[in-house]
């Protein structure tokens, strides 16, 4: 093969790959959602609705990672006891804090745009949702992790990742990892 023919199939194929990338984390991520409502149509109370979804949430979001971003560059610095601490503490907060939104047996009306790929590894897949009445624009953002999982939800243009690093970074400016698993417990102990 020459040069030449090879750069052609590079440039034949290279659009395919990032197609198929495309297809593939929106129909994860559409998985993810059907079966997320699937789990919240058979709990039968709101009070057992997180942890019914903890384990289908836990299979699709990298709790590690947005834990890591969230925390921001202080994380280089927690010892990997404190680490796994502070990932169960974010888990166990956005796990609660996401299953405070939906009420079970009613469902958002999700509307799948065009999933774009900012970055090599990482597809963000836009929706338009409706729920209760109200209209929502979400953007998932997904990474390669073995598998196309959610590392950041962006909802009406906020961070779920910047907005809790700005709350992290500044506790960790306090009191460095001690402080972060500190707040994160506070915050995980407040009545729902």
């Amino acid at each position: 093969m020459t040069l030449r023919s090879f750069l052609t199939l590079l440039m034949v194929a290279s659009p395919l790959a990032v197609s198929a990338q495309l297809a593939e984390a929106q129909t994860r991520l559409k998985s993810a959602v059907n079966e997320l409502l699937a789990v919240a149509d058979r709990t039968a109370s709101r009070g057992t609705l997180a942890d019914s979804l903890r384990p289908v949430l836990q299979k699709h979001v990298s709790f590690e990672t947005m834990t890591k971003r969230a925390v921001g560059p202080g994380w280089k610095q927690f010892t990997p006891a404190q680490q796994q601490q502070a990932t169960q503490l974010f888990t166990t907060l956005i796990i609660r804090s996401y299953s405070n939104k939906f009420t079970p047996g009613e469902h958002p009306a999700i509307t799948y745009q065009n999933p774009v790929s900012p970055a090599a590894s990482r597809v963000d897949v836009p929706t338009s949702m409706v729920y209760k009445g109200s209209h929502y624009t979400v953007i998932y953002r997904m990474e390669q992790e073995g598998g196309w999982r959610i590392t950041d939800v962006v909802i009406e243009g906020v961070s779920l990742i910047a907005n809790y690093r700005s709350q992290l970074d500044a506790q960790f400016k306090k009191g460095g990892a001690n402080a972060v698993i500190s707040s994160l417990n506070q915050s995980v102990s407040r009545p729902q």
